[in-house]
């Protein structure tokens, strides 16, 4: 990670309630535990949390029955998520990490791609993800769509022509410089993500839409009206999960692929 992403989380706090904060946040929250539910090895598997913030993920893995140890470059997440009983934590970099080789049976990098705005990097960090996952075990590797910006900012009313030239800079070259906040970022297509983990010798590679189409819409509703509308979400969802014309529409994309 970079210092100035620590600097982001460390002062604005973004990571505690990211995933409960907003109507697509909190559907983030659900799609990920069902995918993840899916293709898990039964408990009491060992998981390593490469990035896991302040614990979102490592809270209910462990209530599932899981071992899990939690590495984050934000020492303030860190602490928060040593204080989930069973969950053990570390301050740490995705792509040198500590753990020893084939010490995990499953390894999820759901923050660490898309901060790492160099590929070299993510091939650096999917490698060591390789490296620590014993033979055969479980990668689950989230990125950013390419296509967020363009609707958050459409559906939002925010795209004038300003914003309109860095989203099609953003669309042309995956380079994120912060347009609707947040920090500089890479974000996906789902080609290019099946690529990188590809390119890092794992197999058995499949990319799916996380939110699906309809995120957005979700956040126009409010939260008030979340439960009114997320089972049509989530249908929508699983629907297009690996449809090659509309997986991108989704706000995140999930790479799930074998050491």
């Amino acid at each position: 990670m970079t210092i100035d992403t620590s600097d982001h989380y460390n002062v604005a706090g973004q990571e505690d309630g990211r995933l409960s904060r907003t109507p697509h946040g909190r559907l983030e929250f659900l799609r990920t535990q069902e995918l993840l539910r899916r293709v898990l090895p039964p408990a009491p598997a060992r998981v390593l949390d490469v990035g896991g913030g302040t614990g979102a993920h490592a809270r209910w893995l462990v209530a599932d029955g899981y071992q899990v140890r939690l590495v984050d470059p934000v020492p303030a997440h860190v602490d928060a998520a040593a204080l989930i009983p069973g969950v053990a934590a570390e301050v740490g970099d995705a792509r040198e990490l500590t753990a020893p080789d084939h010490s995990a049976d499953v390894v999820l990098m759901l923050g660490p791609l898309y901060h790492l705005v160099h590929a070299a990097d993510r091939q650096r960090a999917l490698a060591e993800a390789r490296r620590v996952l014993r033979p055969g075990g479980l990668l689950a590797a989230a990125g950013t769509s390419r296509y967020i910006t363009l609707l958050e900012a459409g559906s939002g009313g925010r795209l004038d022509r300003e914003i309109a030239e860095r989203v099609a800079r953003t669309l042309r070259t995956g380079e994120y410089d912060g347009h609707l906040g947040f920090v500089q970022a890479h974000f996906h297509t789902a080609e290019e993500l099946r690529e990188e983990l590809r390119e890092a010798g794992l197999s058995e590679i499949s990319v799916l839409g996380v939110e699906g189409p309809v995120w957005s819409a979700l956040d126009m509703a409010g939260n008030d009206a979340f439960d009114a509308h997320v089972e049509a979400a989530l249908h929508s969802a699983r629907l297009v999960e690996t449809d090659p014309l509309l997986v991108n529409a989704s706000a995140h994309l999930l790479g799930i692929a074998r050491g």
